[in-house]
């Protein structure tokens, strides 16, 4: 445990700091995850809402700086071509 009163203050902000990102973190990883489950379903209709949903969820996690931005963005563009990679299978 941290001794120096600056560093039992940063434990106290990395406490706050992770319960305030473990809200968007996790709404990002279980839309992601329907992504891929409609995806591999093969339905498109169900894939494309899914990948709407997910696009707007993992975009605000970017936009609050839960996910570095860049990531946010390569996580947009693998669901795209996936579910792409469907729709045009079928």
């Amino acid at each position: 445990m941290a001794n120096h009163k600056s560093a039992l203050k940063r434990a106290r902000q990395n406490k706050t700091n992770r319960m305030r990102n473990a809200v968007p973190k996790t709404r990002a990883k279980t839309a992601v995850k329907a992504v891929r489950a409609a995806a591999d379903s093969k339905d498109t209709g169900k894939a494309r809402e899914a990948l709407r949903e997910a696009t707007s969820v993992v975009q605000k996690a970017a936009t609050k700086g839960v996910i570095h931005k860049r990531k946010a963005a390569r996580m947009v563009s693998r669901l795209a071509r996936q579910v792409n990679k469907i729709a045009l299978a079928s």
